[in-house]
């Protein structure tokens, strides 16, 4: 509960950002005469930002988190993340301060950035180190149970005030509602958290040499299996933020489809691929880790060519394409928590987890649907596909060669 709780606090305010920079980025970047797209496209960069923070947050929250406890890390998420959801909510126009606006925006999602990246360093090792030995995969199902219940909170929030307020209401200071929302309920993700038992041994963090971690003690100690934790999570990122958000904004500049009907087929996806993240879980426990993720990379390494040259501009077309996508990368959702931890000692765990994954995230993850509409703006379209194709290859290899922890003891 405190894992799952905090993490969904933390990425419903990470989410409703994109659920709502339509309706406020007028309010800090206001539109040139000669294109009314500026204010969008620089609410959309700030957004990326937040995702080239997040292998700082990765680095610096998981060294603490191996230091001192991942209790105190992940309240420090969760706080952070709250402050910077109200800074959203309380923010200035461009209107009444100018340049000060844009700032304390990027300001927030800076912030928030970094703590998204610490998040999933602290939280996947305590989830992990929660579960009895027999269980680390279900308990690992919880992480994306928790961030994808947070994706549809954030959808049918901004949804409902979408359509129950006027645009000019909405525009002037509905989107703010959500902020506040999401900041409030950071102070009860931040008591859930506080009455959690701390896992890391004690022993551990009072011996001396744990005040001398140094941030890239686990890449010194540990290179290959860092190296493996960006390679086994590269096609991942791209397929998830691809399947998840973009999809039906691939099939809009690509066939024609309805973008109105894209929330829809979402939520549907969503709803589903949520479900089946315990299921997937169990799985592995029984099964191991490596048939769920060789399944993953098979799949997008032979599907996602003949997948996305078969998009039709029809609701059954695009629904079935990303119930497809989402159902196969959930034998990754599910366990990748528990296989990134079940790769290093408990001394460096929430550091060696948090700077591959997070970096693989911004590189590969947050850049997605820039490369596809790039690719699509200069007629090579299908390159996306085939470009999603060599990236799963790549995964899969290593899926492939990586040693089955499921049975090991955790360390």
């Amino acid at each position: 509960m405190a894992a799952s709780v905090g993490n969904a606090v933390e990425w419903f305010d990470w989410y409703v950002y994109s659920m709502l920079a339509v309706f406020f980025a007028g309010q800090f970047f206001p539109a040139t005469s000669d294109d009314s797209l500026v204010p969008l496209m620089s609410i959309l960069a700030i957004f990326a930002v937040g995702f080239f923070a997040r292998p700082f947050g990765g680095l610096v929250i998981g060294m603490l988190a191996d230091r001192f406890g991942r209790r105190r890390a992940l309240s420090a998420t969760i706080v952070g993340m709250g402050i910077g959801s109200l800074m959203i909510a309380l923010a200035p126009t461009y209107a009444q301060v100018g340049l000060l606006a844009p700032a304390i925006l990027l300001f927030a999602r800076l912030l928030q950035g970094v703590c998204a990246g610490g998040e999933y360093a602290a939280a996947t090792a305590f989830l992990i180190e929660s579960a009895p030995e027999n269980r680390r995969g279900l308990f690992s199902s919880f992480f994306y149970i928790s961030a994808t219940s947070a994706n549809l909170a954030a959808i049918g929030i901004s949804a409902l005030l979408a359509n129950t307020l006027s645009a000019d209401a909405m525009v002037s200071w509905g989107w703010r509602i959500p902020f506040f929302i999401g900041s409030l309920a950071a102070l009860v993700g931040l008591w859930v958290r506080k009455q959690a038992v701390e896992t890391l041994d004690v022993d551990l963090i009072e011996k001396p040499e744990s005040a001398r971690i140094r941030m890239f003690d686990f890449f010194r100690e540990h290179p290959k299996q860092a190296l493996q934790i960006f390679g086994i999570t590269a096609a991942p990122a791209l397929v998830f933020y691809v399947w998840s958000a973009y999809l039906p904004t691939y099939a809009s500049l690509t066939v024609g489809y309805d973008l109105q009907k894209g929330l829809l087929s979402g939520v549907i996806a969503l709803s589903v691929f949520l479900l089946v993240q315990p299921l997937f879980g169990l799985l592995s426990d029984r099964i191991g880790r490596k048939p769920l993720l060789i399944t993953f990379g098979l799949f997008f390494t032979f599907a996602t060519v003949p997948m996305l040259t078969s998009l039709e501009p029809t609701f059954k077309s695009v629904l079935f394409v990303q119930l497809t996508g989402l159902l196969f990368i959930a034998a990754w959702t599910s366990i990748s928590s528990a296989v990134a931890s079940e790769l290093f000692p408990a001394r460096l765990r929430s550091s060696g987890i948090g700077f591959p994954y997070a970096a693989a995230v911004a590189i590969f993850g947050g850049t997605g649907p820039y490369i596809a509409t790039y690719l699509i703006d200069i007629g090579r379209a299908p390159a996306f596909a085939w470009y999603i194709t060599a990236l799963a290859l790549v995964s899969t290899v290593i899926y492939f060669f990586m040693p089955e922890t499921a049975r090991r003891p955790l360390r």
